[in-house]
């Protein structure tokens, strides 16, 4: 049956806006419920503390007190004796009752423990729970860039951003990238080809876009676009849904050479002129190298006019990147072992 009701002037988007109302209002209140609950776990904890220090509790307390509230608060759930450790463990951690005033108590409680879990160092937890606060990252993503290390590498990308786009639109862009991304849930060594590496990420997608950040959802492999009888593709395509913007995403092996960016900055202004609405943001390029020269990038991305930024990847974590031998020591060991009169150290 159709709708017979007569049109009401403004009726749109005055209903769009009582919508966006009633949405921020829910958020409001999901944020309040989770702040009293963060605030009730560290007053429990903060108290099986103090006990245990001052009136000498034991570890079986904790049973103890799981069963008595469960039986008091049928309803609620998280009085489990496992549960109760970690709301000690978030009191200790956080000794001071300001921890209510800062980013840890404005997380989920399940990204408290995997910075309990995963973290041992308190500047490391403050770092992670800052980043994970103000990027949204979910609890999976967190403990994907507790993993990989993101405090030694989470910068962002070389680009040409705030020399081509407005201001606050190149500010929003840049906080999209980061340099290097780590790729070593692909397993692949530093030999694989520019079509493995990129099969192997549409493969494994779901890794991918955590290792991208939260709002990227993924468009296609070799993106066809045909320009008056000739084609083209895109290796990969990306849109941002959090910023409306599509993200052109180019690859290679090798290491950087200033000619990849007349290919990746062809392929944005295809992409901006035949998929971007009028309601999106510009689009942008990200071309990941397995090497760089940081000083070449630089020169290179002054010489474009299309929003190009270029980082780096790599296929291992850092901390098993550190503990491999260098190319001087497998030179030397190689040497060494190639020399007949070579003797070993006593």
């Amino acid at each position: 049956m159709s709708d017979s009701s007569p049109a009401v002037s403004g009726y749109a988007a005055a209903l769009a806006e009582l919508k966006q109302q009633v949405r921020a209002a829910r958020f409001a209140a999901q944020r309040r419920v989770n702040t009293e609950l963060i605030r009730l776990y560290w007053g429990i904890g903060a108290t099986i503390l103090q006990r245990q220090g001052d009136e000498g509790w034991g570890s079986n307390v904790i049973g103890r007190l799981a069963t008595d509230l469960r039986a008091e608060f049928p309803e609620m759930k998280g009085f489990s004796p496992r549960n109760l450790a970690y709301m000690r463990a978030f009191a200790a951690a956080w000794p001071d009752e300001q921890i209510l005033q800062q980013a840890a108590a404005q997380l989920p409680w399940g990204h408290i423990t995997v910075l309990l879990d995963r973290l041992d160092d308190h500047e490391l937890r403050d770092w992670y729970a800052g980043q994970a606060a103000a990027r949204g990252w979910s609890r999976n993503v967190l403990e994907h860039q507790i993993r990989s290390e993101a405090h030694t590498r989470l910068q962002a990308a070389s680009t040409n951003f705030a020399e081509v786009l407005p201001p606050g639109d190149s500010d929003l862009a840049q906080q999209i990238t980061k340099d290097p991304y780590v790729l070593d849930f692909l397993a692949l060594d530093g030999d694989a080809k520019e079509r493995h590496l990129e099969q192997a990420l549409v493969d494994r997608i779901i890794d991918a876009l955590r290792e991208l950040g939260e709002g990227f959802a993924f468009v296609g492999r070799q993106v066809h676009f045909d320009v008056d009888g000739d084609d083209f593709y895109v290796d990969l395509l990306f849109f941002h849904v959090e910023q409306l913007r599509y993200v052109v995403v180019e690859l290679k092996t090798g290491k950087f050479k200033p000619e990849y960016l007349g290919q990746l900055g062809f392929y944005v202004a295809l992409v901006d002129d035949k998929l971007r609405r009028a309601q999106h943001a510009d689009t942008v390029g990200l071309l990941l190298v397995a090497d760089k020269n940081d000083a070449v990038v630089r020169y290179s991305l002054g010489a474009h006019q299309t929003p190009i930024g270029v980082a780096s990847y790599d296929l291992l974590p850092p901390a098993v990147q550190a503990a491999l031998p260098s190319e001087a020591d497998l030179a030397s060991a190689l040497g060494a072992e190639a020399d007949p009169g070579h003797q070993p150290d006593e």
